[in-house]
């Protein structure tokens, strides 16, 4: 990425940062426990994607976004809960994320799931405060949580997830079923994390669906990285076990279509979005990003 980019970004990170800590900030003794395990999550070495695209879709629409960071995170919330499940013995039972252990390797599976759980709700919460506290309309709140309550639902991420597990079960499990899995379980979230940014610009909606639109793409070609990184990746730049995948019978694409194919479909992907991009105006850093998350090596 170009160095002004780079610079933005991490301004960027350092305010989601400190915005999610101060979630967790104050522990009472009865959820300390609980809120250790939430912030040890949450604060672990990430992108900070998500809300990033949130905050750069609100301010590409002239959105004030430097007042809404705490809308922002919120899709970080859930996403870091489904982490944190999706690490559980009962689902994929990886012992690292992000070169860390695991939520439940640090304090438990008890802790992990509840620490999960509030997370998934967490967001809610802090949508109604912010319409408690003024900083938005009932009409935009009512439009977040539809937003985002479909994103993580059934028809969304948990929907994905739940079709992640019995697709090891299926006989002739074909790229329109891959399709499908990856729609749910990754780009939902950060279609979701777009069109939050556009919601909290009071754009209208064919500018959301612009959006959304961009973020499918996104999600489809950030998916397939994470496959291809899953294969000639490393643990130091992935900080999690590489081949997990193979090793737990997962379909990906990678293992469906082949390494080199499958590098055509994310550039393919990629390659769309930034056409989607072109109708948004002040657009050069996500350009920059969009281009930048083909190429990540974790």
């Amino acid at each position: 990425m170009q160095e002004i980019y780079i610079k933005q970004i991490h301004e960027y990170q350092d305010k989601i940062k400190s915005t999610l800590y101060s979630f967790t900030r104050e522990k009472e003794f009865y959820k300390k426990e609980v809120m250790q395990a939430m912030e040890y999550s949450l604060l672990s070495p990430g992108k900070r994607i998500r809300p990033i695209l949130a905050i750069e879709f609100c301010r590409m629409c002239k959105g004030n976004f430097e007042n809404l960071y705490e809308i922002a995170c919120c899709i970080e919330l859930i996403h870091c809960f489904s982490l944190i499940h999706d690490d559980l013995p009962c689902m994929d039972d990886d012992d690292y994320r992000r070169g860390l252990p695991s939520c439940h390797k640090k304090f438990g599976e008890a802790e992990a799931l509840l620490a999960g759980d509030a997370l998934n709700t967490l967001p809610f919460e802090i949508i109604a405060n912010a319409y408690k506290d003024s900083k938005i309309s009932a009409e935009i709140a009512v439009k977040l949580v539809d937003e985002l309550s479909h994103a993580v639902g059934i028809n969304g991420m948990i929907g994905g997830q739940a079709f992640d597990m019995y697709s090891v079960k299926m006989k002739n499990f074909n790229i329109q079923n891959l399709n499908l899995l990856h729609e749910l379980k990754t780009c939902r979230l950060i279609e979701a994390s777009c069109v939050i940014g556009c919601i909290m610009a009071n754009a209208d909606e064919a500018t959301i669906e612009d959006a959304r639109a961009y973020g499918k793409r996104l999600g489809y070609a950030f998916q397939i990285t994470d496959d291809i990184l899953d294969v000639e990746g490393n643990f130091d730049d992935l900080g999690k076990p590489i081949g997990s995948d193979k090793e737990n019978g997962k379909i990906t694409y990678v293992s469906l279509v082949g390494l080199d194919k499958a590098k055509d479909v994310a550039r393919h992907q990629t390659l769309e979005a930034l056409k989607i991009l072109e109708k948004f105006d002040n657009n050069e850093l996500m350009v920059d990003l969009t281009t930048y998350l083909l190429n990540r090596k974790k």
